[in-house]
């Protein structure tokens, strides 16, 4: 039997824990998947966000020290709070994962966000899920879009979310991170602008890859599960070597 690892995923902004639904069955039995929903989404919509309030809901993921090895990873929003995370707990992790989340939130890259931001709210969050809806109608097996409506959005965390990594996030703040970390994004991805700087960044990981999904949107790991966790499977082997 394969040593067990603890596999933290944690989701993008709008969505839930249900966007890993397809991962446990590509992971294996020997991964102890856990999938926290931030504040402001899925069974925490009624919460609000607060960039707090998401780091704790983190740490409850990873756990206390059980002698388990933690891989944490996650997409988009997910990935900027899942840096944050090890930022303050640099030696804590046994892998770290950002999917989605390559682009610096500042200057040039923080008009994105506010631009999101400022559509999403001028549309409303009706006509944003009927967007969302025909999105993943196009995208993604029927049953699997069906699963993700089941779950609803969460846009009321929105503004607070993004001010949070526009106003929290940097590369610099892998610069402690003992862990290796990798980069995953898709090759039509516009968060991946900056994976360069993210990779010198992580100056005391044992390795940092950066990993292209051929193909792949922002929204690659709905699309791409099986790339994705081809490129997750790197850090629980890793986390799976003997200390």
């Amino acid at each position: 039997m394969a040593p067990r690892v603890r596999l933290v995923l944690v989701h993008g902004s709008q969505l839930s824990r249900a966007m890993w639904a397809r991962y446990p069955a590509l992971l294996g039995p020997d991964v102890d998947l856990v999938l926290p929903d931030l504040p402001a989404h899925g069974a925490r919509r009624g919460e609000p966000f607060t960039w707090d309030g998401a780091l704790e809901v983190v740490g409850e993921a990873v756990g206390t020290d059980d002698g388990v090895p933690v891989v944490l990873a996650g997409h988009s929003l997910g990935g900027y709070v899942a840096m944050a995370w090890a930022a303050r707990n640099p030696t804590r992790l046994h892998g770290l994962g950002l999917l989605g989340a390559s682009a610096v939130p500042a200057g040039p890259g923080a008009a994105l966000y506010r631009g999101l931001a400022r559509v999403e709210h001028r549309l409303g969050p009706d006509r944003m899920a009927r967007a969302l809806d025909r999105q993943f109608d196009a995208l993604l097996p029927p049953a699997f879009a069906a699963l993700l409506k089941e779950a609803g959005y969460g846009f009321d965390g929105i503004p607070d979310a993004w001010a949070g990594v526009m106003g929290q996030c940097r590369p610099e703040m892998l610069a402690g991170v003992t862990a290796p970390v990798l980069l995953v994004n898709g090759q039509l991805d516009q968060l991946r602008v900056d994976v360069r700087r993210f990779r010198r960044a992580a100056r005391s990981a044992p390795w940092v890859h950066v990993v292209t999904v051929p193909r792949g949107l922002h929204v690659f790991p709905l699309t791409h599960p099986a790339e994705t966790v081809a490129a997750l499977w790197e850090l629980v082997s890793w986390a799976r070597r003997p200390a």
